[in-house]
């Protein structure tokens, strides 16, 4: 049964090219496996059977092992029973039935109000690239919108008259406003950055124009940018895009916005995605009351 293991190793490492630490997790979870068999009495991997693979997966649950270990494991057991169903050492695949553990998806770190403030304070304003990071960052903490939709906006997309965005040229019917800080910063970067990040390239009208030629920000651009000023801003949390959209729909939320105002605001088709930030506050109360109700 070893012999088994050891062999689809090697097609991982030569076929597949899995990297080194991955390997070494198959070969611990399948070692596990094995284990465990051989305390059923099970000498070969034709042997084993449906129910004994249930039983696998139930001692894991008994020994309350996380359910991405859980998860990790039926992966395993499934990439192995299809090698060995492919290389013709078994003749049915039994792992097909095997469920993961459903795992809830954890919502990032909500930003305090001080930490918001470090980090807007970061960009250099005297430069060209700062004053359009600065409009960025304002932008993203007034407005929560996405990495990909503050990339693909254009100059005509800002309604400053209304201090909002429009997404008509997005196909959504939908106004997101914004305040005075935001609406300061665009236009402090329109007035004095834009035009030299612009250079000598034709303008396509792209509002946040990348430090090179002229184009449009990529997200991957926004994301390395939120992290160096998260890190000159010392804050210890992993900042991203979407925990700035979670720490703006969360603070709407904490201070009595509407859930259906939250949920236009950031573009959810489904009422259950802006659900999550409710029910994030209300966990909040929970332990807040738990920690100081002496009763």
């Amino acid at each position: 049964m070893e012999e088994a293991i050891d062999e689809f190793i090697r097609y991982l490492s030569f076929v597949k090219e899995a990297k080194e630490n991955s390997l070494v997790s198959y070969r611990r979870d399948l070692m596990r496996l094995l284990f465990f068999m051989r305390k059923e009495s099970i000498n070969s991997w034709s042997e084993v059977t449906e129910d004994q693979l249930y039983s696998y997966v139930r001692s894991m649950n008994e020994k309350l092992m996380a359910d991405t270990t859980i998860s990790r494991h039926i992966s395993t057991i499934r990439s192995f029973w299809h090698f060995m169903v492919e290389s013709g050492e078994l003749e049915n695949d039994i792992t097909e039935g095997l469920k993961a553990p459903h795992i809830e998806k954890s919502l990032p770190k909500i930003l305090t109000e001080r930490e918001i403030a470090m980090l807007l304070e970061q960009p250099d304003i005297n430069t060209p690239k700062g004053k359009r990071d600065k409009a960025m960052l304002e932008l993203l903490f007034a407005t929560g919108i996405r990495a990909s939709e503050i990339t693909r906006l254009r100059i005509d997309d800002i309604e400053f008259r209304l201090n909002c965005i429009d997404f008509k040229n997005f196909g959504q019917d939908r106004i997101v406003p914004f305040g005075q800080h935001a609406r300061g910063a665009i236009m402090d970067y329109l007035k004095g950055g834009r035009l030299n990040l612009l250079g000598d390239t034709v303008d396509e009208g792209i509002l946040f124009l990348s430090a090179t030629g002229g184009k449009a920000m990529s997200r991957q651009g926004v994301w390395k940018m939120i992290k160096k000023y998260g890190k000159m801003a010392g804050i210890k949390a992993d900042i991203t895009p979407f925990s700035i959209r979670h720490t703006f729909a969360s603070h709407m939320i904490e201070n009595g916005a509407d859930i259906q105002v939250v949920q236009e605001m950031l573009g959810h088709t489904d009422i259950a995605s802006t659900q999550r930030y409710a029910d994030n506050k209300h966990n909040y109360i929970r332990e807040i009351y738990q920690r100081t109700q002496p009763r």
